[in-house]
């Protein structure tokens, strides 16, 4: 019985963490749409074919305005990389559409506070210059090339021209708002499902004591942690954020859990940072570039994350600022009739208009919905693991909470 009713309480956890932000993804993903749709995408593109810091600094502009899904990043940055892109803007793309769009800030601090958000932003910029300088000393010419190639044959149509003035005005570009909208929540739903469930059943399931263990934070309690354990931490977290093979917005949930049992700021952001190296997202790389190149950048983006979280704790520490969140899992995983509850309201509001806005777009376009969008979780045909795993979470959401409600 006491299994039984752990399994409800995890359930319920896991669906307040939805509660608790659904409010907003629905806000950053409108903005999101509305970026897309009203900022022209051509020139972006044709002025990132250098190595240099005007090149880098415009791919991370374009990765932070386009779609936060894992899989999506990457299918553009195959894009990029065959419409000429060099691979160190190509791969500071990747970062910055993964670690430095709006819903993944707002998420942030919404879980783990506004402290956080500022090193999320901070540390995205310096770990994009990281590894940004790491391919420059170890640019594997003919791999890269080999890699361009392939993707060249699979490039989709150029990025379109338009007057943004005009459509931000016009009904058709806030129909275009509204189809956008919808595609993000069709190709990110199942890993926020999945991460946000596993959260769940993770926070109730799993005792903090693991957590210490696995990242030493029994050593860091009661002094100054020393540099060998700073590093343990932030060489950890990609590992354990592999293991959980949850890309992106999915594992803030987890980043909550890991800042409440003591995990060190290190390993908390080398965490967050981690969501392109899970095992499914190097899969795909291999399927567009071949395993020489996806390892190649599985391991530029482990030293750069491991670096980036060293670099912030150090500076923030140096400043005075080292943030310690205070908030748990069950603390933020709550229902009530507060501001929660009515932005959650509008948002549903907005999510029915935004519906209505891509429904027309539909009609227009007879199925052809004008965007870029690959999302290619690397499954081919028919169902996929990912597909799988998304029904089980649905099914142990319902059955957990027909176990709570019951109980």
């Amino acid at each position: 019985m006491e299994l039984v009713e752990t399994f409800g309480q995890a359930a319920k956890t896991a669906i307040g963490f939805f509660w608790k932000s659904g409010w907003a993804f629905v806000l950053g993903y409108t903005i999101s749409a509305m970026i897309q749709a009203f900022m022209p995408k051509a020139q972006l593109t044709r002025q990132i074919g250098t190595p240099g810091l005007r090149s880098v600094g415009i791919a991370s502009l374009f990765g932070a305005i386009s779609s936060s899904c894992s899989f999506a990043a990457l299918a553009a940055a195959r894009s990029l990389l065959a419409k000429g892109a060099h691979f160190v803007a190509t791969v500071a793309f990747m970062f910055a559409s993964t670690n430095l769009v709006i819903e993944l800030g707002i998420l942030i601090f919404i879980f783990l506070g506004w402290q956080f958000l500022v090193a999320e932003v901070i540390g995205g910029v310096i770990l994009i210059a990281v590894s940004s300088v790491l391919i420059r000393l170890s640019y594997p010419r003919s791999w890269i090339e080999a890699a361009r190639e392939s993707a060249e044959q699979e490039a989709p149509d150029e990025a379109e021209s338009f007057d943004w003035r005009q459509r931000i005005t016009s009904l058709d570009g806030w129909t275009r708002v509204g189809r956008g909208f919808v595609m993000e929540w069709q190709m990110v739903w199942q890993e926020i499902l999945i991460g946000f469930t596993l959260a769940g059943f993770i926070a109730v399931f799993v005792p903090d004591s693991v957590w210490k263990a696995i990242f030493l934070a029994e050593q860091a309690q009661g002094g100054e942690a020393g540099f060998l354990l700073v590093l343990q931490n932030a060489m950890v977290a990609p590992f354990v954020a592999a293991a959980t093979f949850i890309g992106s917005m999915g594992n803030i949930p987890l980043a909550t859990i890991l800042a409440s049992s003591g995990v060190l700021f290190a390993g908390i952001m080398g965490f967050i940072y981690s969501d392109l190296m899970v095992p499914p997202l190097v899969k795909v790389n291999a399927k567009y570039y071949g395993w020489r190149v996806a390892l190649y950048i599985a391991a530029v983006m482990y030293v750069s994350i491991v670096a980036t979280a060293i670099i912030l704790h150090y500076g923030f520490d140096f400043a005075g600022m080292l943030p310690e969140s205070t908030r748990r899992a069950g603390d933020v995983a709550t229902f009530a009739i507060d501001y929660t509850f009515w932005l959650n309201i509008v948002a549903l509001m907005a999510v029915a208009g935004l519906t209505w806005l891509s429904r027309r777009r539909a009609a227009f376009e007879e199925g052809d919905d004008g965007h870029d969008h690959d999302h290619d979780h690397g499954n081919g045909s028919g169902l996929s693991l990912q597909d799988g795993v998304a029904a089980l979470a649905v099914l142990a959401l319902i059955v957990g909470m027909g176990i709570w409600l019951l109980g």
